[in-house]
């Protein structure tokens, strides 16, 4: 399992961070897979494309649902990307295996895996970049969390960074990764790179893996292209630079959400505006703003997020 797990890893001459990058924490999501099976293609390549080329840190690439992604689903049991709190990884770590459901078990094989690589490297730095896709088509972006070095991190990644989002969701990876959960500085940073079955979606995400590897110090600024920064400027350029959460629409089980058709990530909505319906009645935008991730699929708890910009930029 942990052999299929593994896309690549590739450790540097000098001690560093160790970044951890998974693709497919949800299985239908299948361009952050593909994205750093190419990105590891590129590490293996680059010194003898570029002899001066080094490296610093230990880069992981993983694959999250192996489940969901054979069955090309968001998750079989679970969302993978719900079950993160201390008390559900306490519980889960602890269980028989026999007992759990898949996505338990995704979690239980995921994070040991990533304990061992801690224990081999025993870095100072854990970072974690979870690439993600979205139903809708429209804009890039950024989930930071309130760590100074996330909204940094995410900020270089040259999309829209949205703040607050962990507060409308819980259990996801970025509310997991953090400094107390791991007893050294860990830090977290999302990105979501497009449309799932845009294949602009998978360069989007090598662009941002690269980026990330920059700014943190494991490659050199010299030895990275500007065609990165240049294909993620310019997706966003006609978009906020950084945004907060208005409010997350939840879905219940038997409400039968249905999404008005055509909405795309970052399309301004109206207060008053009916975005949707469930077995209640209509649904509407509860104040002025941008519409991001409209649930477009069968599976997924969260049916919409209402997002607006900050007047300061931060």
């Amino acid at each position: 399992m942990d052999i299929e797990r593994l896309i690549g890893k590739h450790t540097g001459q000098k001690k560093g961070p160790l970044l951890i990058c998974v693709g497919g924490m949800h299985g239908n999501e299948p361009a952050g897979v593909q994205a750093l099976e190419i990105l590891f293609k590129l590490l293996e390549l680059e010194p003898h494309a570029n002899p001066n080329f080094t490296f610093c840190g230990r880069i992981l690439g993983l694959r999250g649902n192996l489940r969901a992604i054979r069955e090309k689903t968001r998750f079989i049991d679970k969302d993978l990307n719900r079950l993160w709190t201390p008390e559900n990884v306490s519980r889960i770590k602890a269980a028989v295996p026999e007992t759990l459901l898949s996505e338990e078990l995704e979690l239980r094989e995921l994070l040991s895996l990533i304990e061992w690589e801690i224990a081999d490297y025993q870095p100072e730095k854990i970072v974690l970049l979870d690439l993600h896709t979205t139903t809708a088509s429209g804009g890039i972006f950024s989930i930071a969390t309130d760590d100074p070095e996330s909204v940094k991190m995410a900020v270089e990644l040259h999309a829209p960074v949205v703040k607050g989002m962990l507060e409308g969701i819980q259990g996801t990876t970025l509310h997991y990764f953090n400094s107390e959960n791991f007893g050294r500085k860990t830090v977290a940073v999302g990105f979501e790179s497009g449309q799932h079955n845009d294949p602009l979606s998978v360069n989007r995400a090598i662009a941002a893996s690269i980026n990330c590897m920059r700014t943190l110090g494991c490659v050199r600024a010299q030895d990275v292209e500007n065609r990165h920064d240049a294909l993620l400027i310019e997706y966003s350029k006609n978009l906020p630079k950084v945004l907060e959460l208005i409010m997350c629409h939840s879905i219940h089980p038997g409400d039968k959400f249905h999404m008005m058709p055509d909405y795309e990530n970052f399309q301004p909505v109206q207060k008053g505006e009916i975005l949707a319906y469930d077995r209640h009645g209509p649904i509407q935008a509860q104040a002025d703003g941008r519409i991001l991730m409209p649930l477009y699929q069968k599976k997924g708890n969260d049916g919409f997020f209402l997002i607006r910009a900050l007047e300061n930029g931060y």
